[in-house]
């Protein structure tokens, strides 16, 4: 696994905001589909996920994830960390861009409660890519989560079974104070938020309304 010492919560942040800029200006005929992003309930962006591959393939990082609220606005985010071992990736240490769609409340919930890992909790598949592409990867939309990998500008369907996510409480409270629960901060319970972050929420809403 390689290391890697994780960056201050508003880097994060300002890096997530890259990502999804990046998805807007850049290509977008070659982007996540339009309608996937409009009926998502939640989206996580990890911004430079390192690979490495020497021995163990594996990988690791740090990013942001908002849901959908009910009255359809996107929430503030929580910030997590990711580590993932066994996905193919070269020999090597690489950094992409992940970003994971979630179609339904199931796996937002199991990370709320501490223990969530792709294609357990969720079932996962490499997502399509296109505006005019459908979501139905694995034939019969079955899947609750579509994650997506981008590097050299291109974004592509990546497998990531078996990657465990989980809530990271010291950038939350960096950024929120201390005691502060990640679900009080999805239900908006959370005041002084950082321009950084609120630019990651607002930069949602502006490309899955489009």
């Amino acid at each position: 696994m390689a290391a890697q010492a994780a960056d201050p919560p508003r880097t994060q942040a300002r890096e997530a905001v890259r990502v999804l800029s990046e998805m807007i200006d850049d290509a977008p005929d070659k982007s996540l589909p339009a309608d996937l992003l409009k009926n998502a309930r939640a989206i996580a962006v990890i911004p430079g996920m390192v690979k490495g591959g020497f021995v163990f393939s594996g990988a690791k990082g740090e990013g942001l994830i908002s849901i959908k609220t009910r009255d359809g606005t996107w929430s503030n985010p929580n910030f997590i960390s990711t580590a993932a071992a066994g996905v193919g990736f070269q020999a090597g240490i690489q950094s992409t861009d992940v970003i994971l769609v979630f179609r339904t409340d199931r796996g937002v919930d199991s990370i709320i409660d501490g223990k969530f890992t792709m294609g357990a909790n969720a079932s996962a598949a490499a997502g399509p890519v296109g505006r005019s592409a459908t979501a139905a990867t694995d034939g019969q939309m079955k899947a609750e989560i579509y994650t997506y990998s981008r590097a050299k500008g291109l974004f592509a369907g990546i497998a990531l079974d078996g990657a465990r996510i989980s809530i990271d409480d010291d950038s939350n409270e960096e950024i929120y104070g201390p005691g502060i629960t990640a679900r009080r901060i999805f239900e908006g319970g959370v005041t002084n938020v950082p321009s950084e972050v609120v630019e990651f929420r607002d930069k949602l809403e502006e490309y899955t309304n489009r």
